[in-house]
């Protein structure tokens, strides 16, 4: 990168009168009779070859802004592009150059992203404002700069392509969030009869259709106990936790399930600051149940009163004030937060980029704990910004530690709400399709949707944000949805339920075989979860596949069900869970259960997992039925041979196999002993003696035995 002074000079103030009166004579309509031509590309989704830096993105050229500017590297060639979101009939270009402008270049149209025709090319380009008509019919339009005329890259203060559209009734974005998503300011009557009569409704209701999103605008509220059943989102809507003060509790206990707080699933609570009663918030929750970038003044409890079992979980991007009480969560894991101390841990503890984390000591207090999380970026979020919604989209950080939001504005961009389709109940999944090639994201309220076609993601930077626990359930067996191989795509806070036809999958990130390398702007996949079974019959033969390189999965549920309606081995038969083939995929938070085969398949190079939670099927008939060629069941855990490179901190795997509790499984995880493959603090464990594992991984460590439920464990592998 050069110094500063180094840059292409500024126009100057003469220029910059000679461009906006040649912009203006532009936009003068002709002596014909004609309807002006309409700007299409102003604020559409739009990439680049390349960028300069942060400060000249490919978005500047399209924001209506000429003190902004997108600027390439400076190579040759380069080119922008702009995505209209349907087809359009295109009348005319106009190209607003800065200094380092392009000397020769086309103007090429495209229907689909991938093929091109040259509608304008020159190799006498002199810069300043360039108007060219243009005739065509086209959804992306790209300028391609052969031959820069400077030694700086090309810089286009704005890149305008006018037409009218050609494809059809466009789809609003924007509008009301819907009933079940409940709105409250300090002024409010009655907020508590409200919290208390959805929680009336959601206590227990595991599998039942009812999804609820609490919004809470900034401000504060004296004297609440929200009370967090099932599908049921807690979120204030400032950009930080601090701007919605709660003096009171935001709370998840046990008593609906006698005290056992292990099924508390599927709930979460989101971007508010507490200033608990007693001192202390209770958080008694298991898989599915994120407390995300949370402010409390206070301690917090995660187990259940009476301190019966608990099974979780997971805490991102928060700041604790006081003690965290671990006491009998079996499993946990912290991201990028800071605590104020951190008591007791069963078997599997996992801290990473955690200011205040218990130091590294496992098996001996079972706490794994690294400095920094090697990439985050946290999930998007609704907000306030004055009396307009919008979603904020964190900026990703690179060996994180502490919140993204304690030191000043959290870093990221900001999206109207008038860029999203609100998906309501009843809408199709056609017009969900319509509205993503329409250039839209995509904003779930909180409802059960059937698709009847997969949900084609193909937009780089596209955000899929559901509310309350959105759910979507494929139909006819197809695959819910489906990220093409482009950059920094957001799926966050939604569900998806297996149908009763097999699924191929469930959700699928890039194509199989890409080798497009995302480094600077990955996919993230965040509180996404995947069922199969529970609410009913339902199959899928993987849930969810990565391929896509340098995907970010932080925390996911992936679970074929062990419990509810429609259970049975073959019944909700999954084979493998999580399956990624993608390089340079990090896992954050996983947790995958029950699969009839391999729970994690691992055949990507230089992937790594902070944190994997799992257990094996609880229903295997016999010890044939698991039985994997001459091993012993099928790993909880699979690195595939191929691989050279992979690591892992903080890996758990029980068995419960209460249908036939002789089944030995040969070890919880299998990997190729090869110098980069490393893995760090692995355990396993019996519940109860139900089946045994003879190793942890491969045939290192010892064999659980009895009925004591005493994790086998191994510090370092290999």
């Amino acid at each position: 990168m050069p110094r500063l002074s180094d840059h292409p000079p500024r126009l100057t103030a003469a220029a910059l009168v000679t461009a906006l009166i040649a912009a203006l004579l532009v936009l003068l309509p002709g002596a014909a009779a004609q309807a002006a031509p309409v700007l299409l590309s102003q604020g559409r989704p739009v990439t680049a070859s390349s960028e300069e830096n942060a400060g000249t993105p490919a978005s500047a050229a399209v924001d209506g802004d000429n003190a902004t500017r997108w600027s390439s590297q400076f190579a040759d060639p380069q080119w922008i592009q702009v995505d209209l979101g349907a087809p359009a009939q295109l009348s005319q270009v106009v190209l607003r150059w800065e200094t380092a402008y392009a000397k020769a270049y086309r103007i090429e149209l495209s229907d689909d992203g991938a093929h091109w025709s040259t509608a304008h090319s020159t190799t006498a380009a002199t810069g300043g404002v360039a108007t060219h008509a243009i005739t065509g019919t086209a959804r992306y339009v790209r300028v391609y700069g052969t031959q820069r005329a400077t030694q700086w890259g090309y810089s286009l203060y704005e890149f305008q392509v006018f037409g009218t559209s050609g494809g059809g009734p466009t789809l609003p974005g924007g509008g009301d969030l819907g009933p079940n998503v409940i709105v409250f300011d300090p002024s409010t009557p009655n907020i508590q009869a409200r919290l208390d009569e959805v929680f009336r409704q959601q206590e227990s209701a595991q599998f039942g259709a009812g999804r609820y999103q609490f919004l809470f605008k900034p401000g504060t509220y004296n004297g609440l106990n929200a009370q967090i059943g099932f599908y049921t989102s807690i979120s204030g809507l400032g950009l930080s936790p601090d701007d919605t003060t709660i003096n009171g509790d935001v709370t998840v206990d046990a008593g609906w399930f006698g005290g056992n707080a292990t099924q508390n699933f599927w709930r979460s609570a989101e971007n508010l600051a507490l200033n608990p009663v007693n001192g202390t918030d209770r958080w008694a929750v298991s898989q599915a149940a994120p407390f995300r970038r949370m402010h409390v003044k206070g301690g917090l409890n995660l187990a259940p009163d009476g301190y019966g079992w608990a099974s979780g979980g997971y805490i991102a991007d928060s700041k604790i004030d006081g003690q965290v009480g671990n006491y009998s969560q079996q499993q946990w894991y912290t991201r990028d937060s800071a605590i104020g101390g951190w008591g007791n841990g069963v078997w599997n503890q996992v801290f990473s980029g955690v200011q205040g984390a218990p130091a590294q000591s496992f098996p001996n207090p079972p706490y794994t704990t690294l400095d920094t999380t090697p990439v985050s970026r946290e999930k998007p979020l609704l907000y306030l910004d004055g009396t307009e919604y919008k979603v904020f989209v964190p900026a990703k950080r690179e060996n994180a530690r502490g919140t993204s939001w304690g030191n000043g504005a959290p870093q990221g961009t900001s999206l109207p709400l008038s860029r999203f389709y609100l998906v309501k109940p009843g809408t199709t999944a056609a017009t969900m399709n319509q509205a993503l090639a329409q250039g839209l994201h995509l904003l779930f309220t909180p409802g059960v949707y059937h698709v009847d076609q997969t949900l084609q993601v193909n937009r780089a930077d596209t955000v899929v944000l559901g509310l309350g626990l959105a759910t979507i359930v494929p139909d006819n067996g197809v695959t819910a949805m489906k990220v093409a191989d482009v950059d920094g795509v957001r799926l966050a806070g939604f569900l998806i339920d297996a149908g009763p036809v097999n699924s191929p999958s469930l959700l699928e990130v890039g194509p199989a075989g890409t080798a497009t390398d995302h480094g600077a702007n990955p996919t993230t996949v965040q509180d996404v979860f995947i069922r199969v079974g529970g609410a009913g019959p339902g199959k899928a033969t993987v849930g969810m596949v990565i391929n896509n390189h340098d995907t970010i999965v932080d925390h996911t549920w992936i679970w074929r069900a062990d419990h509810g309606d429609g259970v049975g081995w073959e019944t909700n038969r999954a084979d493998y869970g999580f399956r990624v083939n993608g390089d340079d995929v990090l896992a954050t938070g996983l947790f995958v259960e029950h699969f009839n085969k391999y729970d994690v398949q691992w055949n990507g190079e230089r992937g790594r997992t902070v944190f994997f939670q799992n257990e094996k099927a609880y229903d295997a008939p016999n010890q044939a039925a698991i039985q994997n060629g001459t091993t012993k069941g099928y790993a909880a855990y699979k690195v595939a041979d191929s691989v050279t490179v992979h690591e892992g901190w903080g890996l758990g795997s029980y068995c419960y196999y209460n249908v036939d509790p002789t089944i030995r499984q040969d070890h919880g995880f299998q990997a190729p002993v090869k110098p980069g493959v490393k893995f760090h603090d692995l355990l396993v464990v019996s519940l109860g003696g139900q089946g045994q594992y003879e190793h942890v991984i491969n045939t290192t460590g010892a064999p659980t035995s009895g009925t004591s439920t005493t994790p086998s464990t191994v510090v370092s592998f290999p």
